[in-house]
């Protein structure tokens, strides 16, 4: 599933992000990558350590807490930290998939968090740049993601993906992975849609007898799926 989260940062907060990553250190964002992803990685990026990557991350992590699209979407049992990335003058990101396991370290030990959905949140907006679009490969052909700037795009971490070069401009955002309590994706999917079509029925028939029903369905589906 590929899904649109609009708005996820307010303007306000885009101008505190924008502020702050404009005066930030950027580093190689080869550091980070994976043997295979290094030879395709050319962009810039925020040390993991950076105090303004700790800073903006608890940011974005306090922003999805309040977004309830995102918690129905994904289902998450663990979050790595936001990371923050950089490409202008011609930097790209070659086709690659995102690690399996990534190791969060911030709580002072190792803790392993499975890669089951990764994450983009736009920090600039697409008249500001050229080029940079978010290509990923999934059952529905190849996507192409450009979004608004706060605007957060959520896929499958088994995505083949890529990011194209920018020629004009530069590129922000920040990027993370979610472990899900649900591995699978067609599992989030039909969790997903039957949450929408629950909320939907509650605002335009809120007393239909069958609520109760679906909730109940909802609930048990979750209840043998789910990796809590």
């Amino acid at each position: 599933m590929l899904l649109p989260i609009p708005e996820l940062l307010s303007k306000e907060q885009l101008a505190h992000f924008r502020a702050r990553l404009d005066a930030a250190d950027w580093a190689d964002g080869r550091a980070t990558a994976g043997h295979q992803s290094a030879r395709a990685k050319d962009n810039a990026q925020l040390p993991e350590d950076s105090p303004v990557a700790r800073e903006l991350g608890a940011l974005v992590l306090e922003a999805l807490s309040r977004n309830s699209t995102f918690f129905s979407a994904a289902l998450p049992k663990r979050i790595y930290p936001p990371l923050f990335n950089r490409y202008a003058g011609g930097q790209s990101f070659g086709y690659h998939v995102d690690n399996a396991i990534r190791y969060d370290r911030s709580g002072g030990r190792a803790e392993a968090v499975r890669t089951d959905l990764s994450a983009t949140l736009f920090l600039s907006e697409p008249q500001d740049y050229d080029g940079g679009e978010l290509v990923i490969e999934d059952t529905f052909g190849t996507q192409q993601v450009k979004l608004a700037a706060g605007d957060l795009v959520l896929y499958p971490g088994t995505s083949l993906h890529k990011v194209l070069p920018v020629t004009r401009g530069a590129r922000l955002a920040s990027f993370f992975w979610i472990q899900s309590m649900l591995r699978e994706d067609a599992q989030r999917r039909l969790m997903f849609e039957l949450d929408v079509s629950i909320r939907r029925l509650t605002q335009s028939v809120p007393e239909h007898p069958a609520l109760v029903q679906l909730t109940g369905v909802y609930h048990n589906l979750l209840r043998r799926w789910a990796e809590p």
